[in-house]
């Protein structure tokens, strides 16, 4: 009845093996899924706030800072996946190496980052895919495409009041759908979305450097205006630790451990090479936007849009936001995917209801985990006007992060002998290293995100000592193959 119960290294294996979830996914397919999750609201919506309000033309080095870290925390995620190919990602490993409140804590948080970025990148989406109707001559009506009360401005200067925004919610659940008939459905769709999307920021990249002001990019470090994180240096710090919204995505490959057809190689290279690719995107993507359009003029909800129409090019504009809406769905894709095998791990381990790890019979999905959670994120997204909760996302992030760096150490030293089909270089510098750069991106985070995240972890905690940890005694007291 330990708080810190650990779950055996043998339970995790026999689980892996257990072939409960279809292995249908190679390399390729791994690495469009990080890029599916990473490439979306990051780049084509949080990036303007961070330039606009924190970073300046530094918002390059606020995306450099958030790529390293992830660098350390994405070699010490290939190491655990590699060891440990369970559906779960840094739950499961919290699991295995600090024990069970810390896992329970891991996931409750996994939860509420995808969740709440799925909610927000659905809002976004919406509002791409009703402005690239607009240029394609079809009018999506106004009352349709809003949270309740909220009102919208109309081209001929009047207003409307929104009833629901029916995109938001048309795209949730048609992906949902999707997720439930099959992993590798999924996997296809989402690889032939990820070539669009990066087909189109390369445009963007090729085209607007040819048209970048200097004049824009000075000072390159705005000086910073007496509060923390308002430009300077602090707000380089934290721009890194509000774009750090943005490489959610690497960590969703592993929660797709158990559905990858050699996960000990595939995991490894689907979280380093898709990080890889993604911050060299990102930091070119951020160096053209602020090279075209003053940073101060880059607080919107299209900051790429506004940046591609200082070119004067009339025929950019619309693949821009192509590129956009393919993007922004990729994301809510791989964030219902990874949000839906969370809860099927929690599940299994007995913190969650059993219902939550019950697979379809010939789809082999976690059918009522994906439908229960497509369906909330749906009428979350029809039904409020989320803002971009970047903050907290990242918060959330940064914690799972550090665990999964802490763990490494821990299991190097508990667990010594366990094949390792990948090991992380350096050690114990780079788990070191991570543990530390994202307990400081952190500490840049503001004082409302911290309450926030302890408001939902202590809702967490009540769920757990009310039912969890009971359960969870209840499936540890049965025999390993009974579990596989």
């Amino acid at each position: 009845m330990s708080l810190f119960v650990r779950k055996p290294m043998g339970t995790l294996l026999a689980e892996a093996g257990a072939g409960t979830l279809r292995r249908e996914l190679g390399p390729l397919a791994l690495v469009t899924l990080g890029i599916g999750a990473v490439i979306g609201a990051g780049i084509f919506v949080l990036s303007g706030e961070v330039a606009s309000l924190h970073a300046g033309p530094a918002l390059t080095l606020s995306m450099a800072l958030a790529g390293v870290a992830c660098v350390f925390a994405g070699l010490c995620y290939a190491e655990l996946a590699s060891m440990i190919p369970v559906a779960g990602s840094a739950y499961t490993y919290a699991y295995a190496t600090l024990g069970e409140l810390v896992a329970w804590i891991i996931g409750w948080d996994l939860i509420l980052e995808y969740s709440l970025s799925s909610s927000t990148v659905a809002v976004g989406w919406a509002g791409y895919a009703v402005t690239l109707l607009g240029e394609m001559g079809i009018t999506f009506p106004a009352r349709l495409a809003g949270a309740p009360g909220t009102h919208i401005a109309l081209a001929n200067g009047t207003q409307v009041t929104a009833l629901f925004n029916l995109p938001a919610m048309l795209i949730c659940l048609v992906l949902t759908g999707l997720l439930v008939l099959g992993i590798r459905e999924s996997a296809r769709v989402n690889t032939s979305i990820v070539i669009i999307k990066l087909v189109v920021l390369l445009l963007f990249i090729a085209v607007g450097i040819h048209y970048i002001n200097p004049a824009n990019l000075h000072p390159f470090i705005p000086p910073n205006t007496g509060v923390f994180g308002s430009f300077g240096w602090s707000g380089i710090l934290r721009g890194a630790g509000i774009i750090f919204f943005a490489y959610i995505g690497f960590d969703a490959v592993s929660t797709a451990s158990q559905e990858a057809r050699n996960p000990g190689r595939d995991i490894p290279i689907g979280i380093l090479v898709s990080l890889a690719i993604c911050t060299l995107l990102y930091i070119a993507v951020g160096a053209v936007m602020t090279g075209l359009v003053p940073y101060s003029k880059l607080n919107v909800a299209s900051p790429l849009a506004v940046a591609v129409q200082s070119t004067g090019l009339k025929w950019l504009p619309p693949i821009v936001n192509l590129g956009a809406v393919c993007g922004i769905a990729s994301v809510i894709l791989v964030n219902m995917l990874a949000q839906s095998r969370i809860f099927y791990s929690m599940s299994r381990d007995g913190l969650l209801p059993p219902i939550f790890a019950r697979l379809h019979p010939r789809f082999r999905t976690p059918h009522i985990t994906t439908a229960a959670t497509g369906i909330i994120i749906a009428i979350a997204s029809g039904l409020f006007p989320i803002s971009v909760l970047g903050q907290l996302v990242s918060m959330g992030t940064l914690l799972a992060f550090a665990i999964v760096c802490a763990g490494v150490l821990i299991l190097r030293r508990t667990e010594p002998d366990i094949p390792r089909p990948f090991r992380t270089p350096w050690t114990p510098g780079v788990p070191i290293v991570g543990t530390l750069i994202c307990l400081y991106l952190m500490s840049g985070l503001p004082l409302p995100t911290w309450i926030r995240l302890f408001v939902w972890l202590a809702i967490g905690l009540s769920i757990y000592f009310g039912y969890g940890r009971m359960k969870a005694a209840a499936i540890r007291a049965r025999p390993v193959a009974e579990l596989a």
